[in-house]
C-alpha cells in the first residue's frame, strides 16, 4: 500500500512543500489537488491522506504561500491574485502527470475560495471543485473570532516573551475551539501538527496582519456564473467561523452545483470528520456526484 510522503518543491516559483499520495498503480481517476484554509498548512489533510490510502487514489496537498513552510506572500501586492496564481501553478503541475490529465480540486475555506476562483477560469484543466465552507460567502466576523479569541489575546497583551512551548499551547488551543464543534475530540497529533508553524508572537503577528489585508478581499471575490465544472461544497452544519448558509450563492449561480451539510462538525471537516469527507470525494466524479442534500 502506498504511503505519505512529504517533500519540498518550487511550484509557480515558491517554495512550498507537498504531502504526496502516488500509488504505484492509481486509480483512473483526477488527481485530488489539496488546498487548507488561512492560518493553516498541508498537514490539515493528513487524515484525509490516511483514509486515501486505502483506496488507491493520487493526492496531493500542498502548502499555500504565506502560510506552512511556504514562502511568503509579498507584502505589497494583494493576496488573493498571490494565491490564483500559485494555484494556477499546481493544478497545471499536477494534471500533467494525473491519471486523466485533470485535477480535482479540494479546498477549505480560504483554499476553498481559492479552488472556486480557479474554477472560473476555464483554461485550467479541472475536473471538478469540492470546496469545505469555502471563504468569501457568509463570513460574518470570522476575523473577530480568531483576533478576539482569549488565547490569541493572551500571546498578544503578554508584557514579557512568552516561550515557544506557552505560544503552541496557546495557539492550539484556539485551533481547537474555532475549527471544531467538538474541541477536544480533535486528535492531539493534529493539534500539534497545526501549531507546529506557529511558535512566537511574531508569527502571530504576521499571520493575523495577513487576515486584515484579506478581510477586503474576501468581500465579494468570486465570479460564481464562470465556473461550468462539477462542483461539490461541502460544509460543517456546526461551523462559527463561514455560515453553512453562504451555500445558498453558490447553488443559485452554479449550474449542478451540490451541496452537502455534515452533521455535527465545524470548520475543518477533513480533520473533524475525516470519514465522511473521504467518502464524499470517493463518490465525487467529474460527471456523477454521490446523492446530496439541499439547504
Amino acid at each position: 500500500m502506498s504511503r505519505v510522503t512529504e517533500r519540498e518543491a518550487r511550484v509557480g516559483g515558491v517554495r512550498t512543500r507537498l504531502l504526496e499520495l502516488r500509488p504505484g498503480e492509481p486509480r483512473e481517476l483526477p488527481t485530488l489537488l489539496l488546498l487548507h484554509g488561512f492560518s493553516d498548512s498541508a498537514d490539515t489533510w493528513r487524515p484525509l491522506l490516511e483514509r486515501l490510502r486505502r483506496s488507491r487514489r493520487t493526492a496531493v496537498a500542498v502548502d499555500l504561500p504565506g502560510f506552512g513552510r511556504a514562502d511568503r506572500l509579498d507584502r505589497h501586492s494583494p493576496i488573493l491574485p498571490q494565491l490564483d496564481r500559485f494555484a494556477a501553478a499546481a493544478i497545471e503541475r499536477e494534471a500533467a502527470v494525473s491519471p486523466t490529465g485533470e485535477v480535482i480540486v479540494v479546498g477549505n475555506s480560504l483554499g476553498g475560495c481559492v479552488a472556486m476562483r480557479a474554477a472560473e477560469r476555464a483554461e485550467l484543466p479541472i475536473a471538478g471543485i469540492v470546496p469545505i465552507a469555502p471563504a468569501g460567502l457568509d463570513m460574518a466576523g470570522w476575523f473577530a473570532a480568531i483576533e478576539g479569541a482569549w488565547a490569541i489575546q493572551t500571546i498578544l497583551r503578554s508584557p514579557l516573551p512568552l516561550p515557544d512551548a506557552a505560544v503552541r499551547g496557546l495557539v492550539g488551543e484556539a485551533y481547537r475551539r474555532l475549527a471544531a464543534h467538538r474541541p477536544r475530540a480533535l486528535p492531539a497529533s493534529q493539534v500539534a501538527a497545526f501549531t507546529s508553524h506557529v511558535a512566537t508572537k511574531r508569527d502571530v503577528v504576521r499571520i493575523l496582519g495577513t487576515g486584515r489585508r484579506l478581510r477586503s478581499e474576501l468581500r465579494d471575490p468570486f465570479a460564481l456564473g464562470r465556473i461550468r465544472c462539477p462542483v461539490l461544497v461541502v460544509w460543517g452544519e456546526r461551523d462559527r467561523m463561514v455560515f453553512p448558509a453562504g451555500a445558498q450563492r453558490i447553488l443559485d449561480e452554479v449550474p449542478g452545483a451540490r451541496l452537502e451539510l455534515i452533521p455535527d462538525c465545524g470548520h475543518c471537516p477533513q480533520v473533524e470528520c475525516p470519514d465522511t469527507v473521504a467518502a464524499l470525494l470517493h463518490g465525487f466524479t467529474a460527471t456523477t456526484p454521490d446523492p446530496i442534500h439541499h439547504l
